[in-house]
C-alpha cells in the first residue's frame, strides 16, 4: 500500500514496482466475507491498544503467537525452520510488538474504505509492475489477483506454485532470481531515466 501511493504522488521517482501476494484496492469487500473472517482477526486484534502488552507478556506467549502465523501462512512448512527464535528476539526488544502493531492501526481506516466499497477510485498506475503470488496463500487468496490489471496497466502477473503467504521464504531462490530478471534490465525499468531525473548533490534548492 505505501509502495503503491508513492508510485501515484512520485511516478519520476519509482523505476518498477515488485510485490508478492499484493493488498490493492480491487481485493475489496472479499477481504472481509464471513467465510474469511477467521484469517484476518489479527488485523482487529491489532487495534487494541492492550494487545501489544499481552503478546509480550512473555517471551513463549511471543513465540506461540508468531509460529501461528509462520506456520499457518506458509505453504512449506519447514520455511522458517531455525528463524523462529530470531523473530522472537527480535519482537521482544522493546517497542518492537508495539511498532509491528501500528502498522495495522496505520492502514485501518484505508482498508475499511476499501472493505466498505467507500475508497476514492483512482486510475491505474502505470509504472511497470511485477506481481508474483504464492498459490496457497490462505490470508491473501492468489484468486483474488483476478483484478490486478485494473489497477496496474503495465503489469507482469506470475503465481508461485509451491508458496504461500512468504515467497521470499518459502522459495528463496525464485524469488532472487525473479527480482533480479526484473529490475536487471535498466532501461526497461526505467532506471535510466530515474537516475538522470534525480537532482545533483552540488544542485543549488531553488
Amino acid at each position: 500500500m505505501v509502495a503503491q501511493a508513492i508510485a501515484r504522488q512520485n511516478p519520476g521517482r519509482v523505476a518498477g514496482l515488485y510485490f508478492f501476494n499484493c493488498v490493492y484496492a480491487g481485493i475489496g469487500a472479499r477481504f472481509a466475507l464471513p467465510s474469511h473472517l477467521g484469517e484476518i482477526w489479527y488485523q482487529q486484534f491489532h487495534q487494541k491498544p492492550w494487545a501489544a502488552a499481552l503478546v509480550g507478556s512473555s517471551r513463549k506467549a511471543c513465540r506461540i503467537y508468531l509460529q501461528a502465523f509462520l506456520s499457518h501462512w506458509s505453504h512449506r512448512k519447514e520455511a522458517f525452520d531455525g528463524e523462529l527464535e530470531a523473530w522472537v528476539d527480535n519482537f521482544m526488544r522493546p517497542g518492537n510488538l508495539q511498532g509491528g502493531f501500528n502498522w495495522y492501526r496505520s492502514v485501518h481506516a484505508a482498508r475499511m474504505a476499501m472493505i466498505e466499497g467507500r475508497a476514492e477510485p483512482l486510475p491505474p498506475i502505470g509504472i511497470r509492475t511485477r506481481v508474483l503470488w504464492g498459490a496457497h496463500d490462505p490470508v491473501l487468496k492468489a484468486a483474488w489477483a483476478d483484478r490486478l490489471h485494473e489497477h496496474f496497466s503495465d503489469l507482469q502477473l506470475d503465481l508461485a506454485p509451491d508458496a504461500g503467504h512468504f515467497v521470499h521464504m518459502e522459495c528463496p531462490e525464485l524469488a532472487a532470481q525473479d527480482i533480479a530478471r526484473f529490475f536487471g534490465d535498466g532501461d526497461r525499468c526505467g532506471l535510466e531515466r530515474l537516475q538522470s531525473s534525480r537532482p545533483s548533490l552540488t544542485d543549488s534548492p531553488a
